[in-house]
């Protein structure tokens, strides 16, 4: 049976490649942000109840458009509400 003795400069070699091999992972897996957005999205990044977003729709806080039955919501609108609060 083989021995092989690991050094402190070993770990930290392994630790650098690990490190970097995860941030490739990470960086691979981002993807651009859709630019429109359904309410059950925008529900979950505002923390928001579907009766609150009616009312942003109702009062103009939040511009909308609606599709074949589906509301749609431009994210860059989104991000600037996210942003004032």
């Amino acid at each position: 049976m083989a021995f092989s003795i690991l050094t402190k400069e070993d770990l930290q070699e392994f630790k650098i490649e690990l490190l970097e091999a995860i941030e490739k992972l990470i960086l691979g897996n981002v993807t651009e942000q859709k630019l429109w957005l359904r309410s059950s999205e925008v529900k979950e990044l505002l923390t928001i109840s579907s009766g609150t977003l009616q009312t942003l729709r109702n009062n103009g806080t939040i511009s909308f458009n609606k599709i074949g039955g589906i509301i749609y919501y431009n994210y860059k609108d989104i991000e600037k509400l996210i942003n004032r609060r």
